[in-house]
């Protein structure tokens, strides 16, 4: 049987039975987005990036290295996918039409998509997404005409970071998961441990408690390698009277609402407990900028201002807070908005965002502690559920 009988034969029976939403939702989305593209005088939208991908149709699958694209029109939906992923695109993506190429054979890509988008004066891409691939971008240059292509990345971008109460459901689910991750990670952790410990620990109450793959995997981190941005456990052992950092986001049909905690072997000493203070009052500070109509600078600057007094003791990244929706490996990030001074877009409701506060004295310790927010009238109100304390683990003496 090939590839085509292939996804013929599940057509018949699971076309569409994975789909995350109601076809109501996606169409509600197709919608929006068609008179967006209308607006900018677009013919057609090229997609390669997956969260996208799966915003408009629903598509998903955990091997997302391999060329996808979505080509949408004011009257047609086409997804293109390798033979390997055309059983997913059936079952997962609502399409009128799937196209498939032999994963091995790349020079099957261009011609289906030429033929495509060849009657679309102007096409939309998002040239800055990591889907996008140069030698697929250059050969449709060629075969279509270069003049034809124009950046429309934020077009996506300004729909998807406003989320609907069918995305808030989701994003509710994932942060009780994280939560579930995390206490059973938390309460585990003593020393002699190793970070690999926890993380398993976490991992499995993560999975047993409904996450499908994560985006991300979870972080443990351990006295001086917290001090460290984007390592991961490696198998060091949890020492005595040290802050253990843990990063979790459960994900569900794909939205992920992360969480971090800070665990602290033995009784917290003044810096570490200052130091979640200080984070503790940043996010309330936050929260209560995060209105509509008020920009995401200002809430940046807002929240600066009280760190600016630890600035030269403390690491920070800069970014208050990132969006979060559906997302796929390698990262949580939707990339849609950030929270960070010089970012001049403004709040709306149901916007949602990991405000990631985590301060590090490089070589030596760290605390993080994070919740995910949903922007509402009244400020933005936590998904999930932090306590903003250090957790007490147990120690040598219990």
């Amino acid at each position: 049987m090939d590839y085509h009988h292939y996804r013929e034969a599940l057509a018949t029976s699971l076309a569409q039975s994975e789909l995350p939403f109601a076809p109501a939702e996606y169409q509600v989305r197709l919608e929006t987005v068609r008179h967006a593209m209308a607006q900018r005088e677009l013919d057609a939208l090229l997609l390669t990036d997956p969260a996208d991908i799966n915003y408009l149709t629903g598509y998903h699958t955990f091997e997302v290295s391999v060329h996808a694209c979505l080509v949408c029109t004011q009257d047609k939906l086409v997804l293109q996918v390798a033979s390997i992923e055309t059983g997913a695109a059936v079952v997962t993506a609502r399409v009128d039409e799937i196209i498939g190429y032999r994963w091995e054979n790349l020079d099957e890509i261009i011609a289906p998509l030429a033929d495509l988008l060849t009657p679309c004066p102007r096409i939309g891409i998002d040239g800055w997404s990591s889907g996008l691939r140069v030698g697929v971008m250059n050969a449709l240059s060629q075969a279509v005409g270069k003049e034809r292509f124009f950046e429309a990345g934020d077009l996506l971008d300004a729909i998807k970071i406003v989320k609907s109460s069918a995305e808030l459901e989701m994003l509710k689910e994932s942060a009780r998961i994280t939560a579930a991750g995390l206490e059973t990670a938390l309460a585990a952790i003593q020393p002699g441990m190793t970070d690999n410990d926890i993380a398993a620990i976490g991992a499995k109450a993560l999975l047993e408690n409904g996450s499908e793959f994560m985006s991300l995997q979870p972080i443990v981190t351990s006295g001086h390698r917290i001090g460290v941005i984007h390592v991961n456990h490696k198998r060091r052992v949890i020492q005595a009277n040290e802050p253990v950092f843990l990063e979790f986001g459960a994900a569900y049909q794909r939205y992920t609402a992360p969480m971090m905690r800070t665990a602290v072997t033995g009784t917290p000493n003044a810096a570490l407990t200052a130091t979640q203070d200080l984070c503790r009052s940043m996010f309330e500070t936050l929260c209560e900028a995060m209105r509509p109509g008020h920009s995401f600078d200002a809430a940046a600057q807002a929240a600066d201002a009280l760190l600016a007094p630890q600035r030269d003791q403390l690491f920070f990244s800069g970014v208050f807070g990132y969006a979060v929706g559906a997302q796929f490996p390698p990262s949580w990030v939707e990339g849609t908005g950030y929270i960070a001074k010089g970012q001049t877009r403004t709040f709306e409701a149901n916007m949602v965002f990991h405000l990631p506060l985590c301060l590090r004295v490089p070589g030596q310790w760290g605390v993080g502690l994070s919740d995910t927010v949903v922007v509402t009238e009244q400020g933005a109100k936590p998904l999930t559920n932090n306590d903003w304390q250090l957790y007490q683990a147990r120690d040598d003496g219990l």
